[in-house]
């Protein structure tokens, strides 16, 4: 009878010891655990600020290098959940977010939490605010060449023309909100149905184009030959329509010839793959006749490739600096002269305007800043930037960001300002109307001194 008492006291004592232990080991991991109630409850932890729900923040699951949700622990929580969950817990960031940008970017997944909690009209399209937040954030660099296309625009803007090019035959701008005719091109159907420099298109086939790229609009106004295209245009307060039909346009690169009083003249158009060769063709041409004075005309010329801006300079300054190229750490690349001079001692005078942009600036910045060359006319476009198409990831589209930005031999910006001409001569409405350019004549007149 003892030994039954004994033996039920010995398993008495051992069943509590047993508890108190099971206690203890349970106590001392829930005192590493972090943020755990016991945690909290020993003065280890501050207490969590949760929702008036009074209901837990998600468990934390850091991804594992292999991609694999794991139960590890994280700082903060990354709760990738939305609605509910997510006002749950105060530390609220996506698990994507890198941890160094995790504070940062706080506010931006808290309004997106709240944008699906509360949003009147729901449920929201999640791709369309993931591609309007990457718009956002690109606009919010102040740089109008530094933009977001979204997959379908992306795909059109970057697929190749095949054949010949056909379409008005026009000079545009597609800088600005609107494409912007700078000029017709000659006997082009733009210029007999009437086009005008400063003309706006705002709508194409009935399509308002308000707010699309300009590459894209022109895309739109691209197309089949013998096929009709209707631009809405505005030209100033009046808008009305203009029925084109579209036909193969031979792009001119360069005309050439010898003016009254041995005035020898340039038009390059683009800059183009055949821009270096044309040019340096009617420099042989016109050279051997010994001209008193050369004028080159880069007048509504958008630009082109760097390379050929870089050996058409050469062909006018013998050597040294044609331009530099900064990048945002502020290192440059510096493009100097070919040493394939053509005409580096006659008296030069360049013609430039608006509409003289980019390869056109680099050019004329050149032969100005070395005392080359007069710049006649007026102030160019101001395009003097480099930018840069990035594919995204999963066919998400492109962004188009600026990387570098032009500077002139004197180190003069270009992006933005333009280039102001030694020489000011504007052409007024009324000189188109009458088919008069003074701004020629001026730099015949200069030459002739």
């Amino acid at each position: 009878m003892q030994n039954n008492s004994n033996r039920t006291a010995i398993t008495i004592i051992l069943v509590i010891l047993i508890v108190m232990t099971s206690f203890a080991t349970g106590l001392a991991t829930g005192s590493l655990v972090k943020n755990n109630p016991i945690r909290t409850a020993l003065g280890y932890d501050k207490p969590s600020s949760l929702a008036t729900s009074g209901t837990q923040c998600p468990d934390c699951r850091c991804p594992s290098p292999s991609g694999n949700a794991e139960g590890l622990e994280c700082e903060p929580c990354p709760a990738v959940q939305f609605g509910e969950d997510a006002e749950k817990c105060s530390e609220y960031v996506s698990s994507s977010t890198p941890r160094e940008l995790q504070t940062l970017f706080k506010p931006f997944w808290e309004s997106w939490a709240h944008l699906h909690k509360h949003y009147v009209d729901q449920p929201l399209d999640d791709v369309i605010l993931m591609r309007g937040a990457i718009e956002g954030m690109l606009a919010a660099t102040g740089d109008k060449h530094t933009s977001y296309m979204d997959p379908q625009t992306y795909e059109q803007a970057n697929a190749e023309m095949e054949g010949s090019y056909t379409g008005i035959g026009a000079w545009v701008n597609t800088s600005g909100e609107f494409v912007e005719i700078v000029s017709p091109m000659k006997g082009s159907p733009a210029e007999e149905a009437g086009l005008k420099p400063k003309d706006i298109v705002i709508a194409v086939n009935g399509q308002d184009v308000s707010g699309t790229a300009g590459d894209i609009v022109l895309q739109s106004i691209l197309g089949p030959a013998g096929e009709v295209v209707v631009l809405t245009i505005r030209r100033g307060d009046e808008v009305f329509d203009v029925s084109i039909t579209r036909r193969v346009i031979n792009i001119p690169v360069v005309e050439y010839e010898m003016l009254e009083g041995d005035i020898a003249y340039i038009a390059l158009y683009t800059f183009n793959d055949k821009a270096v060769e044309q040019v340096s063709n009617a420099l042989d041409n016109l050279m051997p006749q010994n001209p008193k004075g050369l004028i080159f005309d880069l007048r509504d010329n958008g630009g082109g490739y760097l390379y050929a801006s870089i050996e058409i300079a050469s062909m006018f300054i013998k050597d040294g600096v044609i331009l530099y190229e900064e990048y945002g750490d502020g290192t440059r690349d510096t493009y100097k002269a070919s040493g394939k001079v053509k005409a580096a001692d006659v008296p030069m005078v360049v013609l430039i305007n608006a509409g003289s942009a980019s390869a056109s600036e680099i050019v004329a910045g050149a032969l100005q800043d070395r005392g080359r060359a007069k710049l006649l006319g007026t102030v160019s476009y101001g395009k003097g930037s480099v930018q840069s198409w990035i594919d995204l990831s999963d066919n998400e589209g492109g962004v188009r960001i600026t990387i570098a930005r032009w500077l002139t031999p004197n180190g003069n910006q270009i992006a933005e300002i333009g280039l102001t001409p030694d020489i000011e001569v504007a052409i007024s409405d009324a000189d188109i109307e009458a088919k008069r350019d003074p701004q020629r004549d001026a730099a015949i007149e200069y030459l002739q001194q």
